[in-house]
Protein backbone atom coordinates (compact mmCIF):
# COMPACT_ATOMS: atom_id res chain seq x y z
CA UNK A 1 0.00 0.00 0.00
CA UNK A 2 0.91 3.85 -0.96
CA UNK A 3 0.32 7.10 -0.37
CA UNK A 4 -1.92 7.76 -3.59
CA UNK A 5 -1.69 11.59 -5.16
CA UNK A 6 -4.72 12.67 -3.50
CA UNK A 7 -3.42 11.77 -0.36
CA UNK A 8 -0.14 13.06 -0.72
CA UNK A 9 -1.67 16.33 -1.99
CA UNK A 10 -3.85 17.12 1.19
CA UNK A 11 -0.67 16.61 3.44
CA UNK A 12 1.14 19.02 1.37
CA UNK A 13 -1.56 21.55 1.86
CA UNK A 14 -2.55 20.85 5.62
CA UNK A 15 1.35 20.67 6.12
CA UNK A 16 1.31 24.28 4.83
CA UNK A 17 -1.64 25.37 6.23
CA UNK A 18 -0.17 24.52 9.97
CA UNK A 19 2.97 25.81 8.85
CA UNK A 20 0.85 29.70 7.90
CA UNK A 21 -0.76 29.20 11.54
CA UNK A 22 2.96 29.30 13.16
CA UNK A 23 4.35 31.75 11.15
CA UNK A 24 6.92 29.63 9.70
CA UNK A 25 9.49 31.16 7.17
CA UNK A 26 8.86 29.63 3.22
CA UNK A 27 8.73 25.97 3.31
CA UNK A 28 9.19 23.23 1.03
CA UNK A 29 7.11 19.37 1.04
CA UNK A 30 7.65 16.69 -0.11
CA UNK A 31 6.05 13.84 -0.29
CA UNK A 32 7.42 10.14 -0.91
CA UNK A 33 5.49 6.82 -1.22
CA UNK A 34 6.71 3.46 0.32
CA UNK A 35 8.83 2.74 -3.13
CA UNK A 36 10.86 6.33 -2.05
CA UNK A 37 9.33 7.80 -5.61
CA UNK A 38 8.27 11.44 -5.08
CA UNK A 39 4.22 11.91 -5.54
CA UNK A 40 3.75 15.36 -4.44
CA UNK A 41 5.98 18.68 -3.71
CA UNK A 42 5.35 22.03 -3.71
CA UNK A 43 7.83 24.86 -2.40
CA UNK A 44 6.54 27.98 -1.43
CA UNK A 45 7.81 31.50 -2.68
CA UNK A 46 10.58 32.68 -0.99
CA UNK A 47 11.92 28.91 -0.48
CA UNK A 48 15.58 28.77 -0.61
CA UNK A 49 16.66 26.83 -3.97
CA UNK A 50 18.00 23.67 -2.37
CA UNK A 51 15.24 23.15 -0.02
CA UNK A 52 13.56 20.18 -2.29
CA UNK A 53 16.63 18.28 -1.60
CA UNK A 54 17.28 18.72 2.17
CA UNK A 55 13.54 18.16 2.18
CA UNK A 56 13.67 15.11 0.15
CA UNK A 57 16.88 13.34 1.92
CA UNK A 58 14.97 13.87 5.50
CA UNK A 59 12.39 12.11 4.00
CA UNK A 60 14.72 9.77 1.96
CA UNK A 61 16.83 8.99 4.59
CA UNK A 62 14.11 8.24 6.98
CA UNK A 63 12.24 5.87 4.38
CA UNK A 64 15.33 4.35 3.47
CA UNK A 65 16.52 3.28 7.48
CA UNK A 66 13.04 3.06 8.53
CA UNK A 67 12.91 5.52 11.34
CA UNK A 68 12.23 9.21 11.27
CA UNK A 69 14.63 11.72 11.00
CA UNK A 70 14.79 12.75 14.31
CA UNK A 71 15.99 8.91 15.33
CA UNK A 72 18.24 9.29 12.07
CA UNK A 73 19.92 12.47 14.39
CA UNK A 74 20.61 10.85 17.46
CA UNK A 75 21.97 7.64 15.65
CA UNK A 76 24.73 10.43 13.39
CA UNK A 77 25.33 11.54 17.06
CA UNK A 78 26.13 8.49 18.61
CA UNK A 79 27.29 6.52 15.32
CA UNK A 80 28.60 9.31 12.72
CA UNK A 81 30.60 6.57 10.39
CA UNK A 82 27.48 4.43 10.17
CA UNK A 83 25.72 7.56 9.04
CA UNK A 84 28.02 8.80 6.59
CA UNK A 85 28.20 5.43 5.36
CA UNK A 86 24.91 4.71 4.66
CA UNK A 87 24.40 8.31 3.42
CA UNK A 88 26.97 6.96 0.96
CA UNK A 89 25.46 3.61 0.22
CA UNK A 90 22.01 5.63 -0.64
CA UNK A 91 23.44 8.22 -2.68
CA UNK A 92 23.10 10.77 -0.85
CA UNK A 93 19.92 11.52 0.21
CA UNK A 94 19.79 11.11 3.78
CA UNK A 95 19.40 14.21 6.14
CA UNK A 96 19.33 13.39 9.46
CA UNK A 97 17.80 16.10 11.19
CA UNK A 98 14.43 16.32 12.20
CA UNK A 99 11.78 17.31 9.30
CA UNK A 100 11.60 13.70 8.02
CA UNK A 101 8.48 11.53 9.35
CA UNK A 102 7.45 8.21 8.14
CA UNK A 103 3.56 7.91 7.41
CA UNK A 104 2.18 4.92 8.84
CA UNK A 105 -1.35 3.32 8.19
CA UNK A 106 -3.97 2.30 10.85
CA UNK A 107 -2.22 -0.98 11.22
CA UNK A 108 1.61 0.53 11.18
CA UNK A 109 2.50 -0.24 7.93
CA UNK A 110 4.36 2.36 6.36
CA UNK A 111 2.88 3.92 3.22
CA UNK A 112 5.73 6.45 2.93
CA UNK A 113 7.44 9.59 4.63
CA UNK A 114 7.00 13.65 4.48
CA UNK A 115 10.06 15.66 4.19
CA UNK A 116 9.63 19.57 5.29
CA UNK A 117 12.23 22.36 5.31
CA UNK A 118 12.49 25.68 5.46
CA UNK A 119 12.60 26.91 8.94
CA UNK A 120 13.89 25.21 12.38
CA UNK A 121 14.13 21.46 12.04
CA UNK A 122 11.34 21.40 14.40
CA UNK A 123 9.09 23.47 12.99
CA UNK A 124 10.08 21.87 10.07
CA UNK A 125 8.87 18.61 11.60
CA UNK A 126 5.67 19.95 13.09
CA UNK A 127 4.60 20.70 9.50
CA UNK A 128 4.99 17.07 8.47
CA UNK A 129 3.04 16.06 11.55
CA UNK A 130 0.40 18.27 11.13
CA UNK A 131 -0.14 17.51 7.57
CA UNK A 132 0.05 13.49 7.98
CA UNK A 133 -2.56 13.85 10.79
CA UNK A 134 -4.70 16.12 8.88
CA UNK A 135 -5.68 13.27 6.44
CA UNK A 136 -5.98 10.56 9.66
CA UNK A 137 -2.71 9.18 9.26
CA UNK A 138 -0.15 8.47 11.53
CA UNK A 139 3.24 10.29 11.76
CA UNK A 140 6.03 8.70 13.05
CA UNK A 141 9.21 11.16 13.53
CA UNK A 142 11.40 8.64 15.06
Amino acid sequence: MNIDLETARAIVTQGRKYARDLDCKPMTVVVIDAGGHVVAVEREDGSSNKRFEVAFGKAHGALSLGMGSRALMERAEQQPYFIAAVTSAIGGSLVPVPGGVLVRDADGRVLGAVGVSGDTSDRDEAVAVAGIEAVDLTPDPG
